[in-house]
């Protein structure tokens, strides 16, 4: 966008002082002037007239006037000028960072000192916002590191599968085609997690009331035969809760916990619970499960994309493409929620998602409740 050139502001602030200094001068000049006519008389023609004494004053009354004017004008030009300067200082640091940044350096910060004002304020936001620029930065390019790499490894051995049957055409092509297929569905199963982590990245859906118990017992339901197998007993409590959003994501977002929760389990007879609740106007989704033992220190990982846990027991069945809980965080950020992860005294994990709650005296929550 183009704009016509303006004057520097410390150009303004200067002329601004000096012009504030010199009108003073003219008010006080003024009063000094009035206090010398209250003694003027008053001939019968009622015309003013002055003395010589009083003549003779006013002329050396004008010209200190005039040298005074030009003396606050000057002082008030040069001292403007200066003031102006040690107040406009730390807009320069803020500048100077800004410029930095503009030129793709995130990792300089303003850091400025002094006391708590309105400058020290704007610093310490622009620094803040510099930490979650760098940060995401970062975190886009681990990202797009990972997928690039995730996403190499199918089409390699989806390359080698394809060379191996052009060089030895002996080979079982129907085990040749097998393997093929199960490999480019794990390729698509990586798009299409990748494609809906994107997606709720940009937060591009429409919000609509969502029964977050329907939205549970629906995916328990899907996913009642992977526990079975596993034997594994699964278990929806709590009361109905209403938030807002997306039920397609949400459901996605619940049934990824599930299975998490199913898949990172015992080998067999263990346990996972649902557990629905709403507190203070918030609803609260649980997902509890048995397990062994999960370090406090790999809980923070795993909501980050392609971390998987290697060090809980899992199932090569619902192995997933190590995108689950990031998919799960991205849905819960994108809906204004929070997400926890606590490692269970006994082994296994809780996780805690909490949303905002859907009014209960709202239009739409009134609409969804008589369309139940």
């Amino acid at each position: 966008m183009t704009r016509r050139p303006g004057h520097p502001v410390r150009l303004k602030l200067t002329v601004s002082y000096a012009g504030l200094v010199l009108l003073t001068g003219l008010v006080l000049i003024g009063v000094a002037w009035m206090y010398l006519l209250r003694y003027v008389p008053n001939t019968d023609q009622g015309l003013l007239y002055l003395s010589p004494n009083q003549y003779l004053l006013s002329r050396i009354f004008a010209r200190a006037a005039g040298v005074a004017l030009a003396i606050l004008l000057l002082f008030g030009l040069v001292g403007g000028w200066i003031l102006s300067g040690r107040v406009l200082a730390p807009l320069d640091q803020i500048a100077d960072a800004a410029r930095k940044a503009s030129q793709g350096s995130l990792s300089h910060r303003i850091r400025m000192e002094g006391a708590e004002d309105e400058f020290r304020e704007l610093s310490d936001v622009f620094d803040t916002m510099l930490d979650q620029l760098e940060s995401h930065v970062a975190e886009q390019q681990r990202f797009a590191a990972n997928a690039s790499h995730e996403l190499r490894t199918p089409l390699s051995i989806s390359k080698a599968i394809i060379d191996l049957a052009r060089r030895d055409p002996a080979q079982d092509r129907g085990e040749l085609l097998e393997r093929l297929h199960e490999v480019n569905t794990r390729a698509i199963e990586l798009t299409e997690a990748l494609l809906l982590l994107s997606k709720t990245d940009r937060g591009t859906f429409t919000r609509e009331p969502v029964d977050l118990s329907l939205v549970a017992e629906e995916a328990v339901e899907t996913l009642l035969p992977f526990a079975e197998r596993r034997r594994i007993t699964l278990d929806v409590t709590g009361e109905p809760v209403q938030t807002s959003g997306s039920s397609a994501l949400l459901l996605r977002m619940v049934t990824n916990l599930v299975q998490n929760a199913i898949a990172h389990n015992l080998p067999a007879d263990g346990a996972v619970t649902v557990h629905l609740s709403s507190r203070q106007g918030v609803c609260v989704l649980e997902v509890e499960n048995t397990g062994p033992q999960v370090p406090p220190e790999l809980v923070p990982t795993l909501v980050e994309p392609f971390q998987r846990a290697t060090e809980r027991v899992r199932t090569e069945e619902h192995a997933g493409v190590g995108l689950g809980l990031a998919i799960v965080h991205s849905i819960v950020r994108a809906h204004d929620g929070r997400l926890d992860l606590e490692p269970r005294p006994a082994g296994g994990l809780l996780v805690r998602v909490r949303l905002p709650g859907q009014r209960k005296n709202s239009p739409s929550a009134a609409a969804a409740s008589s369309g139940r």
